[in-house]
């Protein structure tokens, strides 16, 4: 049986080389929630939703709003991975691509969840 932990807090992530692009920076390789550092060892799954949420879904127009939805626009959506870590463990972690202010204009690391598979 499968079971969800819902987490939703801000995490610090690693990566072996610099993301090419800082707004799709890609699966990390490490990151570190409460403390302790975490090795993902297997991205088991990848997912992307651009869609815009808030006022942000309104100041587009509905052709334009819909080719984004599909490819993303700047600072705009959220990228997805499905991990495993070192211990078996696996967590959704996402890269929110909004800024967060003008002194942070790159996104955010969080951890998603914890899926507990038995």
């Amino acid at each position: 049986m499968e079971e969800t932990r819902f987490i939703g807090e801000a995490i610090v992530v690693e990566h072996d080389h610099p993301p090419l692009l800082e707004k799709r920076p890609g699966c990390p390789d490490r990151f570190v929630w409460a403390g302790e550092r975490f090795i993902i060892v297997e991205k088991l799954q990848e997912w992307h939703d651009y869609r815009r949420r808030g006022r942000m879904a309104m100041n587009m127009r509905p052709e334009h709003a819909a080719h984004a939805a599909g490819h993303g626009s700047w600072g705009v959506g959220r990228d997805y991975y499905r991990v495993r870590v070192t211990g078996g463990r696996i967590f959704d972690l996402y890269y929110d691509r909004a800024p967060k202010g003008s002194d942070q204009r790159k996104g955010s690391w969080h951890l998603y969840r914890e899926i507990d598979h038995d």
